[in-house]
């Protein structure tokens, strides 16, 4: 079934060219000019994989849209993409941070966001694949399928980005990732993401794991490193 993509843009004729592309492409698509339409067409079912959500609206701010999005039990996993001409690195960092899986700035080729939106939709596809095995980590416990995370048996609440990042991290144990390569893997190529903001999401990511965030290592000047055995301090 061709996936849904939400359209969320207030500019109409950049709106209808996206749309077109993208039907032409095989997709489905859906348009809301406002941040409020936006929120009542990404609930309707079948709900949308992917919103392509531009920041600047009328009535709600994109990265409002967003924290609200990951907030309901019923959207959290949908694929959210910003497309906005704010393209500022602590723009970039703050709508990561709100949630994004990916950050498109205006202006962009029509061919090159195709491209991301198929990576964006080809990895979460590839997540809701997996077959769902709980790993087990010291203190840490989590299941791809889910995705769920749990830190000495409490359930933690990761965004999909920080849970793609930890299992990235957590797959490739004992090897130093440069951040450069984080990018690639995580966020997508061509993000425009830069060091600073892949320090900002794992620094968050860290925080957020409590006492197992000490298992994340900077390796100074290189990258990160999941530790290959869990600390004895932890268990």
């Amino acid at each position: 079934m061709s996936a849904v993509i939400l359209i969320v843009e207030d500019e109409i004729d950049l709106a209808r060219t996206i749309e077109y592309t993208l039907e032409r492409a095989g997709y489905k698509t859906r348009h809301a000019a406002t941040g409020k339409d936006a929120l009542s067409m990404a609930r309707m079912k079948p709900h949308p994989e992917l919103v392509l959500l531009d920041l600047m609206l009328p009535d709600i701010s994109g990265r409002d849209i967003c924290r609200q999005l990951r907030a309901d039990p019923d959207t959290q996993d949908m694929r959210i993409m910003m497309v906005t001409a704010r393209g500022a690195e602590q723009d970039r960092v703050s709508g990561l941070e709100a949630g994004a899986d990916d950050y498109v700035v205006k202006p962009f080729s029509l061919k090159e966001l195709q491209l991301r939106i198929q990576a964006v939709l080809s990895r979460s596809r590839m997540r809701m694949e997996s077959s769902g095995t709980v790993v087990r980590f010291g203190d840490l416990a989590v299941d791809e399928a889910g995705p769920s995370v749990w830190v000495q048996d409490e359930p933690i609440a990761l965004t999909p980005r920080e849970f793609r990042l930890l299992m990235t991290l957590l797959s490739r144990r004992g090897r130093v990732q440069v951040r450069e390569q984080l990018i690639d893997d995580v966020w997508g190529v061509n993000s425009g993401l830069t060091d600073r903001a892949v320090d900002v999401q794992i620094k968050r990511l860290s925080t957020k794991l409590g006492e197992v965030g000490s298992y994340i290592e900077t390796i100074r000047g290189l990258g990160y490193r999941f530790r290959d055995q869990p600390p004895e301090t932890v268990r």
